[in-house]
C-alpha cells in the first residue's frame, strides 16, 4: 500500500538528512519526500548540531595539536562553524537585532528584517555574540575541554530553535520559516530530549542539567520577545535563538 502524500509520522530516519540539509551547507542528499516533512523533522535539529559541533571540534583539536594557542584554535573553530552553516544563524541574529530595535511598529520591524543591508544593531550583536563565544571557547580549550563544549552547545542551541517554532505562529506569510511550517509539540519534546541526553553524557549530570535549563530559558525568552515585537516567529528569529543560546551555553560551560 502506498503512503499518503502528507507524511505525519512523528519521526523518520530521513529527517536527519533533512535537518542537516536545511541547517548546513554540507553536501547531503535529501529525498523529495524527506524535504516535504518540513517542521516535523525539527526533532533532528540537535543531530545537525552534533555534526557541526563535531566538525568544529576536529578543527580545534587539529589546531591545538599543531601547537596553536587556544585563542587561535577557538577562532578556527568558529570559522569552521560559519563555513559549515553558511552563516545562516548569524544572519538571523543580525536581522533580528536591526528589526527588533530599529523599528517602531510590527510592520516596520518585519520590513527591516527582510532588508539585506545590516545596521548598527546588527553589527553590534554579531560583534558581542562572536566575541563572547570566542572568549568562552578559548578558556575551555585552555582547560583541555575541546569536543564536549562545542557539541553540547551546538546540539542544545539547535534544540532551542524548535521552541519558538512550536510556540509561535508565523509572523509573515512568506519566507523560509513559513515554508518549513510550525513544529508540532512532539518534535519540540524530542529535540529537547536529544539535546539534554547529549549534554548529560558529555558534560556530566550537574553541568548537563544546567545546560538544559539555559537552553530552555533562552528559548522561552526569545519566544516572548518575538511575540511582543513582531507577533510571531520567522527564520531570523530562529537563527537569533540559536546564536544567543549557543553563547549562553558556552558561558555556562566555561563557568
Amino acid at each position: 500500500m502506498s503512503q499518503p502524500e502528507t507524511d505525519i509520522a512523528p519521526l523518520r530516519a530521513s529527517d536527519i538528512a533533512a535537518a542537516i540539509g536545511l541547517l548546513t551547507r554540507l553536501p547531503v542528499q535529501v529525498s523529495d519526500r524527506a524535504a516535504t516533512r518540513g517542521a516535523r523533522a525539527a526533532w533532528a535539529y540537535p543531530l545537525a548540531g552534533l555534526v557541526v559541533g563535531g566538525l568544529a571540534g576536529s578543527v580545534a583539536w587539529a589546531a591545538l595539536a599543531l601547537g596553536l594557542a587556544p585563542m587561535l584554535a577557538a577562532g578556527l573553530a568558529l570559522a569552521a562553524q560559519v563555513v559549515a552553516t553558511g552563516a545562516l544563524h548569524e544572519d538571523g541574529l543580525a536581522d533580528c537585532a536591526d528589526g527588533f530595535w530599529g523599528g517602531w511598529t510590527r510592520e516596520r520591524r518585519l520590513e527591516i528584517m527582510k532588508d539585506s543591508h545590516i545596521g548598527t544593531y546588527g553589527v553590534l550583536a554579531l560583534l558581542l555574540v562572536t566575541g563572547l563565544r570566542w572568549g568562552a571557547l578559548a578558556m575551555l580549550f585552555a582547560q583541555g575541554w575541546v569536543f564536549a563544549p562545542l557539541i553540547v552547545a551546538a546540539m542544545a542551541s539547535r534544540a532551542a530553535m524548535v521552541g519558538p517554532m512550536a510556540l509561535l505562529p508565523h509572523a509573515r506569510a512568506t519566507g523560509l520559516a513559513h515554508h518549513v511550517g510550525r513544529a508540532p509539540g512532539v518534535a519540540a519534546g524530542l529535540a529537547g530530549a536529544l539535546a539534554l541526553l547529549g549534554a548529560l553524557l558529555l558534560a556530566g549530570p550537574v553541568t548537563g542539567l544546567a545546560c538544559g535549563v539555559t537552553a530552555a530559558l533562552v528559548a522561552l525568552g526569545l519566544t516572548r520577545l518575538a511575540r511582543a515585537r513582531i507577533g510571531g516567529q520567522t527564520g531570523d528569529v530562529l537563527g537569533a535563538t540559536q546564536q544567543i543560546a549557543e553563547t549562553a551555553l558556552l558561558l555556562t560551560l566555561s563557568a
